[in-house]
């Protein structure tokens, strides 16, 4: 069954709606949703007390969120299958600790995107906040599977201390991008940020833009002029589904910097010549 929640009215203290698990909403009724438990601040009250909500039979395994719901915190936590379709903005936590699905935003999306992510599926159409796919405060590792395709631009520290997976960013990306990266890959199609790889051991970051220069920490080593086949491959991939790849970048030369050598020093920050 597919349910829709429409946004009543505009929203001054934010709603954590984690408690809307998509997997138990499916087997219940619209009344039953209807009387499911939110919280508003460090008040308890119901879902019908902010959202208008409809079932219906045409779309199977979907949800979706109508409405400017940039104060409504934690859609699509611990997500592990179905699609979940956000029209309009969304606010903190989205996604996070999913292991599986599709969750998909019309709009912008505020800090902490993917927060613990394992898997599945993340595409936002306008911009992120901060710590995309990155770790809870204490946690020793971040994103550890799945993909968030952001149109476009992000935050600082995305990427913080994520073990796998993919950031594809359309625009610019804050500072410290893949801050105590362990592995991964993120990718900057606009202007990266100071200090990208700060404390980096594995993975890759990708400043796709030639007419940038990023920033980068002498604890970073020159080395090569390179030209990556697997990326050559990943873009064509990425413009596949859909996302804007540049042609130019298809086929580019990428300057090879090695680092973090203040840690385990493999990791690589490919900057496009």
């Amino acid at each position: 069954m597919a349910f829709t929640f429409t946004l009543k009215h505009a929203l001054t203290i934010p709603v954590e709606v984690d408690s809307i698990n998509h997997a138990a909403v499916q087997q219940l009724s619209a009344d039953e949703v209807r009387a499911l438990p939110v919280l508003q601040g460090n008040q308890r009250a119901s879902l019908a007390d902010f959202f208008d909500v409809k079932q219906s039979a045409t779309e199977p395994d979907l949800m979706v969120w109508a409405g400017d719901c940039s104060r409504v915190k934690a859609i699509g936590a611990e997500l592990c299958s179905g699609s979940i379709r956000i029209e309009g903005n969304a606010g903190m936590h989205l996604g996070r600790e999913m292991s599986g699905g599709r969750i998909e935003v019309q709009g912008d999306v505020a800090d902490l995107v993917a927060t613990g992510m394992r898997g599945g599926e993340i595409h936002i159409t306008g911009n992120a906040g901060d710590l995309v796919g990155a770790a809870w405060p204490g946690s020793k590792r971040g994103m550890n599977g799945g993909t968030i395709l952001i149109r476009g631009s992000a935050g600082r520290e995305a990427g913080h201390r994520m073990r796998r997976g993919t950031i594809v960013v359309g625009g610019d990306l804050g500072d410290a991008a893949g801050f105590d990266m362990i592995a991964g890959s993120i990718f900057s199609f606009g202007k990266l940020g100071a200090c990208p790889g700060a404390g980096m051991r594995r993975g890759t970051i990708a400043a796709m833009d030639a007419s940038t220069q990023p920033e980068l920490l002498p604890t970073f080593k020159y080395s090569c002029l390179h030209k990556p086949v697997w990326l050559s491959f990943f873009l064509r991939e990425l413009k596949a589904v859909g996302f804007p790849v540049p042609e130019d970048c298809l086929d580019a030369e990428y300057r090879r910097y090695c680092g973090d050598f203040l840690t385990l020093g493999k990791g690589e920050v490919l900057v496009r010549q």
